[in-house]
């Protein structure tokens, strides 16, 4: 069976993070901003720490699996793969950073800073495959000693 643990906490928290959806620090006029779906590279760097530390946090620390335990197992390494490629996937598809698919003004548009709730499922849903073909199926694993 394969853990879709990682797969789930990942997705969850680049939809509850994305810059400008919920909330965004620092945001344009104030610190902190409520659903303006507007961003900025600082604000996107921000939310990429907090993405960081609590991807860490669930999947390291507390270590979250969504798989039945084999009985026996004392030791398990960690398994970096699924918090760098989240991380790295979370800043690479922000909408409005590199891209948004679709765009205000084209199909896509390119460094807008702007974000739209179409966008942003899009972009989900590209987080999602990109990073299940990667954590899932090539079986993707950095391992520290």
């Amino acid at each position: 069976m394969s853990d879709w643990g990682a797969v789930f906490v990942s997705v969850m928290l680049f939809i509850l993070l994305m810059p400008g959806l919920l909330i965004q620090i620092p945001g344009r006029g104030r610190f902190i901003e409520f659903t303006n779906f507007q961003t900025s590279g600082v604000s996107i760097l921000v939310h990429s720490l907090i993405y960081f530390t609590l991807i860490c946090i669930f999947l390291l620390a507390i270590g979250v699996h969504m798989e039945p335990k084999q009985i026996g197992d004392i030791f398990e390494m960690a398994d970096w793969a699924p918090v760098l490629v989240g991380v790295v996937l979370f800043v690479l598809l922000s909408p409005g950073l590199l891209f948004q698919l679709p765009g205000h003004y084209r199909h896509v548009d390119f460094g807008g800073m702007k974000t739209n709730g179409k966008s942003i499922a899009v972009h989900t849903l590209i987080f999602v495959a990109i990073f299940a073909v990667l954590i899932m199926a090539l079986h993707l694993h950095i391992y520290t000693g």
